[in-house]
């Protein structure tokens, strides 16, 4: 019995360290915000390599490693979240998802590249 309660405390610790590793201050919600705009720039072919790269430094610039691997695993939870429930081979429904964010007020706000496109 206390061999189980040994190993059930240790799991909870263990839980509720990782649970703690991915809470975000202001800042760090931030730049995943900001990074996650950055993604969805990238993945519509808005930005070169050059362009991704030094945006992705400007966000993640004065993080810790700790901190940056949080915030970027919360960019890529959210950029995930926007194609939820839209099949893999439907681009047009894809690049429709990802226009609209970052036309969006969460982009657009976050003072990086504001683009428009028409078709």
């Amino acid at each position: 019995m206390k061999l189980r309660g040994v190993v059930l405390a240790i799991a909870i610790s263990s839980v509720c360290l990782q649970a703690g590793a991915l809470a975000l201050g202001p800042e760090e919600f931030q730049a995943s915000r900001k990074l996650a705009c950055v993604l969805a720039e990238q993945t519509l072919g808005y930005l070169s390599e050059d362009e991704y790269g030094e945006k992705t430094h400007t966000v993640l610039d004065g993080f810790d490693q700790a901190e940056q691997d949080t915030i970027l695993a919360k960019a890529l939870g959210y950029y995930d979240g926007l194609m939820f429930a839209i099949a893999s081979d439907d681009q047009l429904q894809v690049s429709l998802r990802l226009e609209t964010f970052v036309a969006s007020e969460s982009c657009r706000g976050a003072d990086l590249m504001d683009v428009t496109v028409s078709l």
